[in-house]
């Protein structure tokens, strides 16, 4: 069955500034959040590469206040630091300025208070795990072994592993996580790229230097950031070797005990927590935000970053569904799970899609172009109704797709280093496909960073606007939908068992208000009984959101659910 009308969206009003969220209003709570990538979105000056006046220049179509924008209410942007680009502003030179490549601080101070001007929070990326090897700190802290700075990196001298390395640590991005420095004759350790040293968060000094730096941009007016790889800043202090274990590559067959995950890493979280609420605690509506980035496959780890729930990291990432497929039954238990180790007070958040992996429309799609599309209505639908902070990744609401990239045309460095196996995240860093120009209306050069996906002639902005059948549209107006739904942005979750096979289905409650959300991952009818919902007496519905139902109609149980079928009921 064809989609048909859709629920009416809730109606939104433009904000003139961000100074304060609405009394009872937690706005990292109840927002939705949108990750751009810098160097992908928009480009103005014809150099190739997204800057940040082309996001400047696209804030209306994010949110201007009314329905005909997406209506996100965060951004969160990658990093804009000055780089040396090995690893694409994940190694920061100086963490007080803007890389040439996106712009300036004037620059930056326009986005900045023009976002504020709609209603949009700005988000940055922060790097506390390492900084670049050209960083004044690191070059200040190889200089000698008597530099001031020396202890602020984690140096060795020989050891009795191979190559005199002093244990048996591998780099995520390949090859031994130790580097010998000729000049002193000591190794220095660098968990990713040899061009990104780590720091020593054992040093109180690292530590005061790093919470000024996040004061300088708080100071600014910044509303937050996303603490990058949180749960990797401490090291055993014995830098004992981990143990081996079966994988594919060298990084995969250690269990790394002693190099990430440390206890220490949650009591950083707490220090970097009062950083921010000296900005403005939680409820006051001018409160400043953490989410922490805690890429762990042990979801009890990764819930420790939320102490109370008050007093560490206001969100942490959720990475189920990048390990999850495309099955109603796995994102339920992930999600009871999450919310069975989170505190009271905690928030959960949830994404599809992100810089580091491969785009979820193409992870989760197959079938015909029509089943793929069917699929991301029923994720998205699910990421924006369940109980947490949805993030959306740039590009996801048109359903961009992944890019294979010829080896030539490779720019990442993990990418270029184990190809041809396709574990590279170029595939999902391509130009945002504004319309169905050679250059997309992301850049009038003819040579951008990364390759245009040439499906950009049905899937682009542009094209889409004008179809309210698309999935822009769809994304569109479930935000909005959400916007003016209590129990979608703040209420609590009942997850209903015993539905049949490739259902999810659950309750959002807020005082009077309540939804109910059907979701079918299945391609084939599924038939919900009465004793399901709730009780043996028949409760009528009304279809507020559907993928396949007209918005208004009436519903009762026993309900047939059509194929790849979203609907939310009222």
């Amino acid at each position: 069955m064809s989609a048909s009308k859709k629920g009416e969206a809730a109606k939104g009003s433009p904000k003139d500034s961000q100074k304060k969220s609405p009394k009872g209003s937690i706005w990292w709570r109840e927002g939705v959040f949108y990750q751009i990538y810098p160097r992908s979105f928009k480009d103005t000056n014809g150099d190739g590469v997204g800057d940040l006046n082309g996001i400047t220049d696209r804030l209306d179509y994010l949110n201007d206040g009314t329905e005909n924008s997406l209506g996100i209410d965060a951004i969160w942007l990658s990093p804009i630091n000055p780089s040396p680009m090995f690893d694409f502003g994940y190694d920061v030179s100086d963490y007080k300025d803007i890389d040439p490549a996106f712009g300036n601080l004037t620059d930056f101070k326009r986005l900045l208070k023009e976002a504020h001007k709609r209603g949009i929070r700005i988000v940055l990326d922060f790097v506390p795990n390492h900084t670049s090897h050209l960083h004044e700190w690191f070059l200040e802290s190889r200089s000698s072994k008597d530099s001031p700075k020396r202890d602020w990196y984690i140096w060795q001298d020989r050891g009795s592993f191979r190559g005199g390395r002093p244990n048996n640590w591998q780099s995520v991005f390949g090859g031994p996580a130790w580097e010998l420095d000729e000049k002193t004759g000591q190794f220095y350790y660098h968990h990713f790229l040899k061009e990104q040293p780590d720091l020593n968060w054992r040093n109180k000094k690292v530590r005061k230097a790093m919470y000024d730096q996040m004061r300088f941009w708080l100071d600014m007016g910044v509303d937050g950031f996303r603490l990058d790889v949180i749960n990797h800043i401490f090291k055993d202090e014995k830098l004992r070797s981990n143990p081996y274990t079966i994988g594919i590559r060298p990084y995969d067959m250690q269990k790394h005990l002693y190099d990430k995950e440390l206890p220490e890493c949650v009591e950083v979280a707490r220090e970097m927590r009062s950083v921010v609420d000296s900005y403005g605690k939680e409820g006051s509506g001018v409160e400043r935000m953490l989410v922490g980035e805690v890429f762990s496959k042990d979801p009890v780890k990764a819930a420790e970053f939320y102490g109370n729930g008050m007093d560490r990291l206001n969100l942490v990432f959720n990475f189920d569904f990048f390990f999850n497929h495309f099955r109603a039954e796995a994102f339920r238990e992930a999600i009871s799970l999450w919310e069975d180790l989170l505190p009271d007070r905690a928030w959960p958040t949830y994404f599809l899609s992100n810089h580091d992996q491969p785009r979820h429309i193409s992870r989760y799609g197959r079938g015909s172009e029509d089943e793929i599309v069917m699929r991301a209505r029923v994720a998205a639908t699910m990421l924006l109704t369940l109980k947490g902070t949805p993030f959306l990744y740039y590009g996801e609401e048109i359903g961009m797709r992944n890019l294979h990239i010829k080896k030539q045309d490779l720019q990442d460095p993990v990418g270029i280093r184990y190809w041809p196996v396709p574990v590279g995240r170029d595939m999902a860093r391509t130009p945002m496909q504004w319309d169905d120009t050679v250059g997309v209306g992301f850049t009038q050069s003819s040579k951008p960073w990364l390759p245009i996906n040439p499906n950009r002639s049905y899937i682009n902005v542009k094209a889409e606007l004008k179809n309210k059948d698309s999935l822009l549209s769809f994304y569109r107006n479930l935000i909005w939908k959400r916007k003016g739904t209590p129990s979608l942005t703040s209420g609590s979750i009942e997850i209903l068992r015993g539905t049949p096979k490739g259902i999810f289905a659950y309750r959002r409650v807020k005082g009077d208000d309540s939804r109910l959300v059907l979701l079918n991952f299945k391609g084939c009818k599924r038939t919900i009984a009465q004793n399901i919902i709730g009780g043996e007496k028949e409760v009528r519905y009304s279809v507020d959101f559907s993928t396949h139902r007209a918005g208004g109609d009436d519903v009762k149980f026993p309900l047939e659910v059509w194929p790849y079928e979203a609907t939310i009921l009222r």
